[in-house]
This record gives C-alpha cells, structure tokens and sequence, in this order.
C-alpha cells in the first residue's frame, strides 16, 4: 500500500501518512477547479446572509459570550480582521516548523470542503504560503481546546492580514518583511472568514499526526529491541506461539507476538536454551505482546479516529446549503483530547516495561550474562547507571500521564463552560514519546551487551544483522566510560529510523514476511 503522488485537497481522503508526505515534499498538493468552485459556492451564501440581514453567529453577530450582539453590515469584514488580532494571545515557545506546516496543510483540506464560507483568495494565498515555505510561527501554548485551537490558528492566519510573523528560508521574519520580499498584500477577508479560519481542531490534529508516526516508530523500536533482549537473556519463545494468542485475539498482541516469532526465526540462541529448567520468564519478557500489544491497539485508535478528524469540518458555524448554516459544536477537541491522553499512557507503558528489561539485564540471573552486564566490576560500575536515567525518565512520563482531557476550566465569561484541553494532551503525547526514545536507545545498548556473551551462537538473520550495525556506532563496553556518548548514539539510531531500515531491507534482500495477521493495520498510516 503505497501514499498517492498527488493530494487534491478538498476531495481526497487525508491520513497522516499523506499529511506528512505533502509537509516533506514527497507528495504534490493540488485544489481542482471543481473544489475552487464548491469553496466559492460557499463563500457566496455567506454573502447572501449578510445581504438578508439574517441573524448568524459570526457571520454578523459577535463572538462567545457577545453573540447576541448584532453587527452592521459594513462592519461584518472589520470583525474578521478583529477576531484574529484579538485572538492571538499566544504564548510560551513557538511549536516546531513542522506541526505550523501541518497545521496549514489539515486547515486547507478542511476549508477546501466548501462549509465554511471562506474565499478563494484565501484559500490561494494559504496555498502560497504552503508552496513558498513560509510558515507562519505559532507559540505552543494558549489554546483551550473548545471552541477550536483559537490562539494558535489566530497566529497562523495573522500573515494573511499583514501580522505575525513566519519562518522563511532558515530565517524568523515579520510578515512586514515577507511582503517586502515578496510584493504581498495583505488580505481583507470578507464575512465569517476570520472565524472559519481560528475555529477548528487543527493544532491538537497536527499534534495527533506526529504522535501517529512517532508512537509507530517507538512501538516497532520496542519490539525489535524486546526480541534482541530475550535473545540475550536467553528467554523462551513460549508466550510467543501463535495458538497462546489465538484464545486471547487482541489485534496488538497478536501482531507484537507474530513480529518476535519472525525477529527470531532461525536463532541458534533459542535452540541451545529449548530444554532448559527454567518454568517461566519475568513479566518484561513473557507480556511483551500483553504490554506491547496494548500500546499498539491504543495507537489503532487513535489512529482511526484521527483519520476522522483529517477529514472532516471542525469550524462554526457549518453552511450546509443555501438554507441551513448551524452553529453547532465540531470544533470541541474532545475526540482527540481523550485519545490523545490514552496515546500517551501508551507511550508511557513502552517506556517503562523497557526500563523492567533493562534492570533485569543488570541483575546476573541470567546463564554467561554477568552482573551490571561487565566482568570486571568493583572498579568498574558497568552498565549500573544507565538504568538511573530510564528510571528517571520512565518515572517523569509517569507524572505527565494525567489526562489533560480529565480538567476543564470556563470560558468565554461561561458560554464555553465545558472545553477539552487536547492542545495539552497532544503536547503531553510528543514529551512522553521523545522520552521513550531515549529509553529504548538504553535497552538498545544493554540489550547488546547482554546479547554480545550469546557469542559464537547466532539469533536470527535479522537480530544478528541489527547487533553488528549497532557495533559499528557503539563498541562492546570491557570497561567504564563515558556511557552519556553512547546513549545519544543509541538515541540517533532510533530517531533516524535507521534500525527499522535496516529490518525492511534484510527482509527485502531475503524475501523474509512478517508472521501477523494485521500487518496492514498497524503498519500503515
């Protein structure tokens, strides 16, 4: 299954996958003039409500708790500017490039649907600064999450009147700058456009789209790192056997369990320890595929209600037809918000059945695997403190696992009395994934160590092929040294994704599949 070339926005279907393929460049964004006329339909009945002189809210009336306030006909544009500037009351660091990018590019889709009233003019210069990469700079927090990102998108959308300011070739710039450059104008948008453009959900859905694709990374990270570990352990492949999962079918477990049957095909590890007396493994090796597998089905999730939200309309309010506009409440970000809080417990969970395996590596109880994971210690303290830092970092993302989606705070004098806080839960998600990064970079390296005694006899072709490439970045430790160097090399590896391309290419070479029943589900985004 592979991502289209070529993305129409407005028409196609939008997953994260493709979102992220057109803020890489890889896939080419286009609106048909089909859609243009759609959102021009749009933008004319909007139009006709304000010639009518027909009460809707935003349209002509002010906003939350001012929406009984009527507005003139000529002051129905001066209100569109106003909500934007008033509105961008962000703060804290700008967010990274990427999410603005992503931002831009799910507020296009979403627009380009012809609901929301907004010009074309609008939409082409949104286009512009998409295919010109001039991104506009966004602060990370001030977004409650209700009646849409409003703070956020305010500072997306303030270069389109000629505010804010934008990152434009390696540099932060005033959109004053930019148009300078450029030749520019600003925009003056017509009615209800400035509200179609700050109501939505689209900082928490760029957010979800990163936490899709990192949450993957780390979850097939952990797996691959899981089997190495076993390996080197010396665990037994029982609680991996497909019928063991066949009477408990949860879709996770039984993908996690199918991807360590394939890791470990062919190992003369396993072979050499079949007859052992050992009954029966710790909890961190024999429920990888409980522990694994519940952090995959909470990734599928939200992964399909993510898919959802990419393509739907989250402004308000919604012009359905010539007849009927209804202010409603697609903009509360409470799907997301909640998924987003069960993401992160999920990523927290990876991190810490990792932090398990990593002090079980230390302990000695395994056969030829020595304590602290070093043969001469006493003067050297081996692997010791390597797992004070996973401890740490497993124990932070604990405290930052309550659901942000659980508070809500009133707003808008209580016409938003109930909001979903998701901006906080999808930053929340991002933190806690970079922090298991690094912990699945310290299983890597003790996992390797451990794996390092199993020697003359081979694991897998594939485990075998990932310890020599992590040789070539971090040698076989004899000794002490300075461990902080190999964890940021550990910590590169699997933030470059340069494991998992290493799995699918020996895989390619020796026309090896994975052994699951729902590879397509959990593979692709």
């Amino acid at each position: 299954m592979q991502l289209p070339k070529t993305f129409h926005f407005g028409e196609d279907h939008l997953t994260a996958g493709i979102a992220l393929g057109i803020a890489d460049g890889s896939i080419k964004e286009v609106v048909t003039d089909h859609c243009f006329e759609k959102i021009k339909a749009s933008s004319l009945r909007v139009q006709n409500i304000v010639a009518k002189g027909d009460t809707v809210y935003g349209i002509n009336t002010g906003f939350g708790p001012l929406c009984n306030t009527k507005i003139s006909k000529e002051d129905t544009r001066i209100l569109q500017s106003n909500i934007l500037q008033s509105h961008s009351v962000g703060v804290g660091q700008p967010i990274d490039q990427k999410l603005s990018k992503l931002m831009l590019i799910l507020k296009i889709h979403a627009l380009s649907k012809g609901f929301s009233g907004i010009a074309v003019a609008t939409i082409q210069r949104m286009l512009w600064h998409l295919e010109n990469d001039a991104i506009p700079v966004v602060p990370s927090q001030g977004s409650v999450g209700a009646s849409g990102d409003l703070a956020p998108l305010s500072h997306l959308f303030l270069p389109l009147i000629g505010l804010g300011k934008v990152d434009h070739e390696g540099k932060t710039i005033t959109t004053d700058e930019l148009f300078k450059k450029t030749g520019l104008k600003p925009l003056e948008l017509g009615p209800k456009e400035g509200l179609a453009l700050i109501n939505g959900t689209q900082f928490i859905a760029a957010h979800a789209v990163l936490v899709v694709q990192k949450l993957q990374y780390a979850l097939r990270h952990a797996d691959v790192i899981g089997a190495m570990m076993l390996e080197g352990l010396q665990g037994s492949m029982k609680p991996f056997h497909e019928k063991l999962h066949e009477v408990r079918p949860f879709k996770g477990n039984q993908h996690v369990a199918g991807r360590i049957r394939t890791l470990l095909q062919g190992s003369e590890i396993l072979e050499d320890h079949i007859d052992c007396e050992r009954v029966q493994d710790p909890y961190s090796l024999r429920c990888i595929p409980q522990v694994h597998g519940a952090s995959r089905n909470a990734w599928l999730h939200l992964k399909e209600l993510l898919e959802v939200e990419l393509n739907a309309v989250t402004d308000n309010p919604v012009i359905i037809d010539d007849e009927l506009t209804i202010s409603g409440g697609n903009f509360h970000g409470q799907p997301l918000a909640m998924a987003l809080d069960y993401a992160a417990l999920a990523a927290s969970e990876l991190g810490n059945i990792s932090d398990r395996r990593v002090y079980l590596a230390l302990e000695g109880n395994s056969p030829g695997v020595p304590k602290l994971l070093m043969e001469d210690t006493g003067i050297n303290s081996g692997y010791m403190i390597l797992q004070y830092t996973s401890a740490a970092l497993a124990s932070e993302n604990k405290s930052l696992c309550f659901p942000a989606s659980a508070d809500s705070i009133p707003t808008s004098l209580g016409q938003e009395d109930h909001v979903s806080m998701g901006s906080i839960s999808g930053r929340k998600a991002l933190n806690i994934i970079e922090n298991v990064e690094k912990i699945l970079a310290i299983e890597l390296l003790t996992a390797a160590q451990a794996f390092e005694y199993r020697k003359p006899l081979k694991s897998g072709i594939l485990l075998d092929e990932i310890h020599k490439f992590v040789r070539t970045k971090v040698s076989f430790a004899k000794s002490d040294r300075v461990f902080a160097d190999d964890i940021e090399q550990g910590i590169e590896m699997i933030q470059k994704g340069e494991i998992i391309a290493l799995v699918e290419q020996v895989m390619a070479d020796k026309k090896l599949q994975w052994n699951t029943p729902h590879q397509v589900e959990f593979e692709m985004y």
